[in-house]
């Protein structure tokens, strides 16, 4: 839903090289809201009166999953997490991000080998991250048994802001965690 600006773009420049105004916050929460809100509501999000009526841009519109999607610039970001507290696709445990780091970038694996990567019983979260929709079976493995394969989802990449698997950092920039 929002991210941290990169590389500002010269529009972006423009937008956030000084503090937002109240327009451009109420138009960056209306963008996320899921529902129409109050002028009360607006009011108490934004901590003002929301009379300011100079246009400002308060989105991007980035190439996200293979489409399009309207982004929140990260500027506004303090606001936005007054509206929508957490995702629940930002609730996810340290061991979920594991099993799904295993899988984003070992796919298509079966559930085997992620228990064998992890140390640990593997198949309730894998269930937990296909009821979040960000892992799927993707078929079935030509061994004995037959097991499942399974792989990431379009929501992924979403959720992760990728355009593609391609844009997962490779094994050499991730950073060893700490002990």
């Amino acid at each position: 839903m929002t991210e941290e600006p990169e590389r500002a773009t010269s529009d972006e420049r423009r937008t956030t090289s000084n503090e937002p105004t109240v327009a451009s916050v109420v138009e960056a929460v209306l963008f996320a809201s899921d529902e129409p809100l109050s002028a009360a509501r607006l009011a108490e999000i934004a901590g003002t009166n929301v009379r300011d009526t100079r246009r400002h841009v308060a989105f991007r519109i980035e190439q996200i999953a293979g489409g399009y999607q309207m982004r929140t610039l990260g500027v506004y970001s303090h606001w936005l997490k007054k509206l929508v507290r957490a995702r629940e696709e930002s609730s996810l445990s340290q061991a979920a991000l594991e099993t799904l780091a295993i899988i984003s970038y070992k796919q298509p694996i079966m559930r085997a080998d992620i228990e064998a990567i992890r140390g640990v019983a593997a198949g309730e979260m894998i269930r937990n991250l296909m009821y979040k929709g960000l892992v799927k079976i993707t078929g079935r493995a030509e061994v004995v048994g037959r097991p499942m394969l399974y792989g990431t989802t379009k929501k992924f990449l979403e959720v992760f802001g990728l355009n593609s698997l391609k844009d997962l950092p490779k094994a050499e920039e991730l950073k060893k965690p700490p002990e």
